[in-house]
């Protein structure tokens, strides 16, 4: 039963977490209006944030070998909470950056699926792919419903009132994480004997100073690279995409929560292939329906083909995250599995905030998406080519 309350606890916290993380998206036209900001200016906030927020999920990694996750949980949620929570009071667009870009970026990162992926993935090692999925199936459920919920709020108040109320939702979190998790799982090494061995991969924890000289991680980590760079170039991008195409605010903001519909159906399903065959299977496919998808859109950008775009797409937009975990354990083991996730994604949300600012820069460049369609497309093709390589050797799928 106490694994149960850990993995609805981690549900939830990736709820609120990913939910607060892309109303960004949301807002990007009316706040670049009010401070008179470029896309690119702003976009470069998005940058900033993801830089910190992925060093603060790469030392969430390092400290989740070694202290227990609700404290890392419980201050990243504070942290959020003041810095999201206040941004809603910005009079100039420095403070804006500072608390989007650092403050709220430090918690969003260490309330990142981290922690939660290393307590699940030492908690349910049998069945590592779909309890990891069924983890962070929050976020989907979080960019639908909050998203949904938050495009109301800013078609009928504005921008300002919806980072108050994701002030308050991660503020709501912390009882939550000490009532649901508390002091009961602890560090690596007193994990469960139960938990302790991987049912596959190596009979060796490797150590992830051994890992990181590996081909295998270096394969690993330009996939994840190419996957961020596409994931926040479309979710920063696409809301303003949609209304510069004629859509409606509220139509266009309902499509990036709907993403977090389709996106749910993604990472549940790629949980559940990568426990059946091999995680490189659905991250293989992940790539070929983005090529499919930017294809659609280099060509046809009616609303139709719009809608299309960012639902198929959303479909993809978590699909690797619980894989990270099982491609980690397969080649290296669990002793270090923080360490090793915890870098991988660090790397994929720096690249992310990268693809965040280059949409916005070719956007002010050219005057439109094409461009940044065209990268989209070929990183595509770059992703197939880097996933083949890291399918399981046939011993270790044995």
């Amino acid at each position: 039963m106490a694994y149960i309350t850990v993995l609805i606890t981690g549900f939830i916290v990736l709820l609120v977490s990913g939910g607060s993380r892309f109303a960004i998206g949301l807002t990007l036209k009316p706040m670049a209006a009010e401070f008179d900001w470029s896309r690119s200016l702003l976009s470069l906030s998005v940058f900033v944030f993801l830089v910190v927020s992925s060093l603060a999920m790469y030392l969430a990694g390092r400290l989740a070998d070694r202290i227990s996750q609700s404290h890392i949980l419980m201050s990243g949620l504070l942290i959020s909470a003041v810095g999201v929570g206040l941004i809603g009071l910005a009079g100039a667009p420095w403070q804006a950056f500072l608390l989007y870009g650092f403050v709220f970026a430090l918690g969003n990162g260490l309330t990142s699926i981290i922690p939660i992926g290393v307590l699940i993935s030492r908690l349910f090692a049998g069945r590592i792919g779909f309890a990891n999925a069924a983890a962070i199936s929050g976020m989907g459920f979080g960019q639908l419903i909050m998203i949904a919920v938050l495009a109301v709020v800013l078609v009928s108040s504005g921008w300002r009132p919806v980072y108050f109320w994701l002030g308050v939702a991660n503020l709501a979190m912390v009882p939550l994480v000490f009532l649901g998790i508390g002091n009961r799982l602890a560090k690596g090494p007193g994990m469960p004997a139960a938990a302790s061995r991987p049912t596959r991969g190596p009979a060796l924890d490797v150590a992830f100073s051994e890992a990181r000289r590996t081909p295998t991680f270096r394969r690993m980590l330009i996939v994840y690279v190419i996957c961020g760079f596409q994931d926040f170039f479309v979710a920063t991008h696409v809301v303003a995409f949609a209304q510069d195409r004629g859509v409606d605010t509220l139509f266009a903001g309902n499509l990036l929560a709907l993403m977090g519909l389709t996106g749910l159906l993604g990472v549940i399903a790629a949980g559940l292939w990568s426990d059946a065959t091999d995680p490189v299977w659905p991250t293989i496919a992940s790539f070929v329906l983005r090529l499919a998808v930017f294809a659609l859109i280099l060509f046809d950008q009616s609303t139709v083909s719009i809608a299309i775009f960012a639902l198929c797409y959303g479909v993809t937009f978590w699909a690797t995250a619980p894989l990270t975990a099982v491609f980690a354990r397969d080649a290296f083991g669990l002793m270090h599995i923080g360490a090793v996730t915890g870098f991988v994604t660090m790397a994929h949300h720096m690249f992310g905030g990268l693809g965040a600012w280059v949409g916005g820069l070719l956007f002010d460049w050219f005057g439109d998406y094409q461009a940044g369609f065209v990268l989209m497309l070929v990183l595509s093709v770059a992703g197939i080519a880097f996933s083949v390589p890291l399918k399981r050797p046939r011993e270790a799928a044995a």
